[in-house]
């Protein structure tokens, strides 16, 4: 059995375990910061969720999406001003905080704040980004391409781990099937396990319409219960989802986001489909 992969733990932070025979964990929050009074409200009503459900939680919001649509879209507060409101969020939650980096000088500052770091889908192959991140010691959740085979996200583990890093998470995420669409093909969840890391299913990027509303990415929200029960059975050891309290109003990713009133509810499927399997 694989070795499980903690997140959090320090500084009264929650301790969460991925894979290794852990329990079927949750990475949620906002696509992106939103300003500091609905990102620590998000992340409040996340925690009091986690506590009812017994849920082993970690917060994830970027404080900038680097790779928007266009020029025009909400890219966030940017590093120094979305590392502080994360920071207030891990101190007045509780809950372990992941955000991704974009660049290999982000790295360090966000170590200091963060429980995590995420490599970006589209920046998987970035070879100084993806050492940058393991160097810091930290946690490393790297999202495989919508343009990799799951064989091929092998070189970015090895990456990784060649920094001495064995707290390695892959997370599927779909592939580019055609133009604004996104297949997730369950097979990659047992290959991607081969490579001996936790596998993440990304429920509500798997759904997105790349470009698909023009200016913006799109989604197919109604599918995204239908993959996170398929891929706990095919073997995730744990779920992404976006998740906001009025998805229509979210500044990034709102078609694919699962509206906060909703989100129990999906666990619960999710997760007799996760114990049934097992």
């Amino acid at each position: 059995m694989k070795k499980p992969v903690i997140i959090g733990g320090r500084d009264g932070t929650g301790r969460v375990k991925f894979g290794g025979g852990a329990p079927l964990a949750l990475i949620a929050g906002p696509c992106v910061i939103e300003g500091e009074k609905f990102t620590l409200s998000l992340a409040e009503k996340l925690a009091a969720l986690a506590r009812k459900k017994r849920i082993p939680l970690v917060f994830k919001a970027s404080f900038d999406k680097a790779n928007r649509t266009s020029l025009k879209s909400y890219r966030g507060p940017g590093l120094a001003e979305g590392l502080r409101i994360l920071a207030r969020v891990r101190r007045e939650t509780g809950l372990p905080v992941m955000t991704d980096i974009h660049e290999p000088a982000q790295a360090r500052a966000a170590a200091g704040v963060v429980d995590a770091l995420q490599i970006p889908a589209f920046l998987s192959r970035q070879t100084d980004l993806v050492t940058a991140a393991a160097r810091t010691g930290l946690p490393v959740n790297i999202k495989k391409a919508q343009f990799m085979a799951p064989e091929d996200i092998a070189h970015a583990v090895d990456k990784a781990r060649a920094q001495g890093n064995r707290g390695v998470l892959v997370t599927e995420r779909g592939a580019s099937f055609g133009y604004h669409n996104l297949v997730v093909d369950m097979r990659s969840f047992p290959q991607l396990a081969a490579l001996g890391v936790p596998v993440v299913f990304d429920a509500t990027h798997s759904v997105q319409l790349p470009g698909g509303l023009g200016r913006a990415s799109g989604g197919q929200r109604e599918f995204i219960s239908v993959l996170a029960k398929a891929a706990c059975a095919a073997g995730a050891d744990a779920l992404f989802v976006e998740t906001h309290t009025a998805p229509a109003r979210a500044l990034s990713d709102g078609p694919n986001a699962v509206p906060l009133a909703q989100l129990g509810g999906l666990w619960d499927s999710a997760l007799a489909v996760w114990r049934a399997a097992r």
